[in-house]
C-alpha cells in the first residue's frame, strides 16, 4: 500500500458517510422537490464506486456481500407491484395514497405517501443496475492485466 492510499483511504471514509447522507436527503426531498428515487440511487451508487475507487474490489464485495443483480430485480418488482396495488383499491395505475400521523416529538403532522414505496424500488433498481455494470467492468480490467 501506499502513502496516497492511506489518505484516500480514510478520507473516503468520511466522505462516504456524507454521500449517503446527502442521499437519503435526494430521496425523502423527491417527493415535493427535485430528487427522489432515481438521484437518491445514482448518488448511493457513487458512495460505492468511491468505495471501489479507494479500495479493491474484494475488499468492498467481502464488506458489502451485496448482488447487485439481485437488488436490481427486487428493486423493479418492488416499484411494479406498487403500481399493481391500485389495481385491488379499483383505481388507476401508480395511483397513491396518503397517511396521516401525528409526531409528538415535533409537534407536526407528517403526510408520508405510498410513493415512497415506489420510489424506494427505483433506488434499488438503479443501485443495483448501476454497480452490477461497473463491478462487471472492473472485474473484467482486472483479468486483462
Amino acid at each position: 500500500m501506499k502513502i496516497n492510499d492511506v489518505i484516500l483511504q480514510t478520507v473516503t471514509k468520511i466522505v462516504t458517510f456524507i454521500i449517503l447522507t446527502f442521499a437519503i436527503y435526494l430521496f425523502f426531498a423527491g417527493h415535493h422537490n427535485p430528487g427522489g428515487g432515481f438521484i437518491g440511487g445514482l448518488v448511493i451508487s457513487s458512495a460505492l464506486i468511491l468505495m471501489l475507487l479507494a479500495f479493491d474490489i474484494e475488499t468492498v464485495t467481502q464488506t458489502l456481500p451485496i448482488n447487485y443483480k439481485v437488488i436490481t430485480g427486487l428493486g423493479v418488482l418492488v416499484s411494479l407491484f406498487t403500481g399493481m396495488a391500485s389495481f385491488v383499491f379499483h383505481v388507476p395505475f401508480l395511483s397513491q395514497a396518503h397517511l396521516h400521523f401525528y409526531m409528538p416529538i415535533v409537534n407536526e403532522e407528517i403526510n408520508i405517501a405510498t410513493t415512497i414505496i415506489f420510489e424506494i424500488g427505483v433506488a434499488m433498481a438503479v443501485v443495483g443496475t448501476t454497480m452490477t455494470v461497473i463491478v462487471s467492468i472492473s472485474r473484467n480490467k482486472g483479468d486483462e492485466e
